[in-house]
């Protein structure tokens, strides 16, 4: 899944392809690069960031629906409903709502009467909460039970099971111990027995562990760490990994199955 960031705020690429004919370009090159899946958000989640209304969302968002979904399965990325409904009927196939549903109670009712594929996320709270929130006993067990209640509440609203993907959320309400915790565990969302999505691309914990002192990191650095930890991520079971540098993502990805043939 290759991410399209339509915001210029976002923390790694903020403006880069607000333009709908350079959205439009990255979104064909990504695919050509090996993704299957189009992740357009319009939100930025960034720790601290401000929430923007649904009509800021779509504002920015529905100029390059339609040319997308022409070209690639695509997925939106979002938490409110109506912004949801709105990029179902101009082709998207998936809704990922990083908040699991929490953020607008309609958000599950609108994915069943669509029919929609559903990435449904591990998450307490929006960005201004983003590390007040981080507080557990057990991060894995927690997240695991967390999602579980989230997806008896989807799939009771009228959601297939067979078209929801869990999401550990990676970054959101986890300091940076428990993220590498949550990845380390990753086998306890087996245990929830669906199909797995990581996002895992150019996030702080990823930095913090090459350089714990430094506060702002290229993008280079960031990909290279991404792509070592895909590698990494093929020893699970994965449905898919969320990234912003699909070529060297597919890179590691190739590598380990060509080392996989001689093994």
């Amino acid at each position: 899944m290759g991410v399209l960031n339509l915001t210029p705020d976002s923390f790694s690429d903020g403006g880069m392809f607000n333009d709908p004919q350079a959205a439009y370009a990255q979104a064909q090159l990504m695919h050509l690069q090996g993704a299957e899946i189009i992740d357009v958000g319009a939100e930025s989640t960034k720790p601290g960031s401000e929430r923007i209304d649904s009509a800021e969302e779509q504002r920015r968002l529905l100029p390059v629906l339609n040319d997308l979904a022409e070209v690639v399965d695509l997925s939106v990325d979002t938490m409110n409903a109506s912004t949801a409904e709105i990029a179902l009927s101009m082709g998207a196939r998936y809704i990922n709502d990083v908040s699991g549903g929490l953020a607008d109670s309609d958000m599950h009712k609108v994915v069943a009467a669509n029919d929609a594929h559903y990435i449904l996320s591990h998450w307490r709270g929006h960005s201004k909460e983003m590390y007040s929130e981080a507080d557990y006993k057990n991060v894995a067990q927690e997240v695991v039970a967390e999602i579980s209640k989230q997806l008896d509440r989807a799939i009771g609203a009228g959601i297939s099971k067979d078209k929801i993907i869990v999401d550990p959320g990676l970054g959101f309400n986890k300091d940076m111990g428990q993220n590498w915790e949550l990845v380390a565990r990753l086998d306890e969302l087996k245990k929830l027995q669906m199909p797995i999505l990581v996002g895992h691309s150019r996030k702080r914990f990823l930095s913090s562990a090459l350089d714990p002192e430094m506060t702002e990191m290229d993008n280079q650095r960031r990909d290279l760490a991404t792509a070592v930890l895909t590698a990494l991520l093929m020893q699970h079971s994965l449905w898919g990994i969320r990234v912003h540098n699909v070529q060297a993502s597919q890179d590691a990805i190739n590598l380990v199955e060509q080392l996989g043939k001689f093994q």
